[in-house]
Formats: structure tokens, sequence, C-alpha cells
């Protein structure tokens, strides 16, 4: 009896001992340009790069992402979809992550905030790894600049006028 149970522990102890601690591999995640301008009824690209450092222990399965934008914008994740599957340590993958559809009735001269997040871990999981925020503003059409500079431009043209030909009269 006593020889089973010291037989025992040590089966637990050596397999306590060779279990490989767990380790929480990790991503980082970086917009190339998380603040854009852009014109209601545009879609902007939002480009990332997805690195994981070479000390993780094994490949980073990104299986899901999650995201959402104040207003009534439209977020297309194919980019996500296409490119970005796994990171395995010490690779580094840059491509179009998402793309944002602006309504053309979008308020000009408001910020719309977002934010994009991916999940995953291993093949199966979907734990947080890594969040982005971006944010969008909208400008009016640059018609829109052309014609207040042209009609300022003719107000402008309309009052010196008159001073010269005022100007001339009284000489």
């Amino acid at each position: 009896m006593k020889k089973t149970a010291l037989i025992l522990s040590m089966f637990v102890l050596a397999v306590l001992l060779l279990v490989m601690p767990a380790s929480a591999d990790t991503i980082s995640l970086v917009l190339s340009n998380p603040v854009q301008s852009a014109v209601p009824g545009s879609t902007l690209w939002f480009d990332a790069t997805v690195s994981a450092p070479l000390s993780n222990a094994a490949t980073v399965y990104l299986n899901s992402v999650d995201y959402g934008i104040t207003g009534t914008s439209t977020i297309d994740d194919s980019g996500f979809l296409s490119y970005f599957v796994s990171v395995d340590p010490g690779e580094t993958l840059t491509a179009n992550l998402f793309s944002v559809t602006l309504p053309p009735d979008l308020a000009v001269g408001v910020p719309y905030n977002g934010f994009f997040i991916l999940t995953g871990g291993g093949p199966n999981d979907f734990n947080n790894l890594a969040t982005v925020d971006f944010q969008i503003n909208t400008v009016p059409e640059p018609g829109t600049w052309v014609l207040l500079a042209t009609g300022l431009g003719a107000l402008a043209m309309a009052i010196f006028g008159r001073r010269s030909l005022a100007q001339t009269a009284t000489t």
C-alpha cells in the first residue's frame, strides 16, 4: 500500500513538472492612418499591421472581429477575412483590415468615432487580442469650396471696382 502511494505521488509530481506552463500569446495591431477625412458618400480604407512577437509559443489565430462606429456608416470587414487568418511568432502582416462607407446624407464637420477588435487565440478561441480606435472627419465637397472662393472673388472685384470707379470720377 505504501509503495503504491509513493509511486502515485511520484507520478503526480512528474506530471506537474512536465506540464508546459500556460502562456498567453499576444499580437500587436496598428492602423496606418487611424484618422481620415472624407466627403459624405465616399468609402475609406483602413490598412493595418498585425504582428506577433518572436517570443510567442505558437501561432495566434485571428478568428473573429467586433466593430462599431457612431452614426449610420457601414463597415465592411472583408479585408480581415481575406488577409488576416493567423500570425506565426515573429510574423508581420500588412493589408487592408476594413473599409467604411459614409452615407451621402452624413452631417459635415462632425467627427465619427469607431473601434475594431480582433478576437482569437487558439483555433477555436474568441479572446480579445487587440483593439484599435479610428476617427473619420467629414468635410464638404471640393465643389463647395470652389463655389465659395469664386463668389468671394466676385464680391471682392465688385467692391474694388466701385472704389476705383469712384476715385476716377472724383479726379
